[in-house]
């Protein structure tokens, strides 16, 4: 049990390791983002895409809460991304007074493209584990990946949908 926090130190062991694992992907995916920079989006364009896709017809207010940012700066994002043709607003379903943020098919291609070379960087390293390694990481993240989005139901109050993350970009 560790002094300082009062959890094993298992739980500290893996947290270092997340986080380190966590520092190294953001540098993998920066450079799948690199590779996939045929539109010039920037990294905050591209969480805003990433987020608009997993939640299809999302609303201002929803982007700008799971941006952690603020309705007036994540409008602003909203009209870059479709001066750029990558995100299209449209009235809602439910109330004339909110539109709703869909991906447009060239922000699809984008995102697809943005994937393909994120997973080739990630592929590279995985290849380079024993297979027994492999499949440990995999059990241990999708492990990881559920509780995660346990707690995020618990702090939103609602039960977890799949392919829920917390913060995927």
């Amino acid at each position: 049990m560790s002094r300082f926090t009062g959890r094993p130190h298992s739980h500290e062991r893996a947290s270092a390791a997340a986080l380190a694992a966590a520092e190294l992907l953001e540098v993998l995916w920066g450079r799948g983002q690199e590779a996939a920079r045929s539109a010039e989006v920037s990294l905050s364009q591209l969480r805003a895409l990433l987020v608009i896709e997993r939640r299809e017809g999302t609303n201002l207010r929803t982007l700008a809460e799971a941006l952690g940012s603020r309705p007036p700066a994540v409008s602003r994002l909203c009209d870059r991304l479709e001066a750029m043709g990558l995100a299209e607003r449209g009235p809602s379903a439910t109330s004339r007074r909110e539109v709703e943020l869909r991906l447009s098919l060239r922000g699809r291609v984008l995102l697809e493209q943005y994937r393909v070379a994120r997973s080739r960087e990630v592929t590279a390293t995985l290849d380079r584990m024993e297979p027994a390694d492999v499949a440990r990481l995999a059990a241990g993240l999708e492990a990881f990946h559920s509780a995660s989005a346990r707690l995020a139901a618990d702090r939103d109050g609602a039960a977890p949908r799949d392919g829920d993350v917390a913060d995927s970009a």
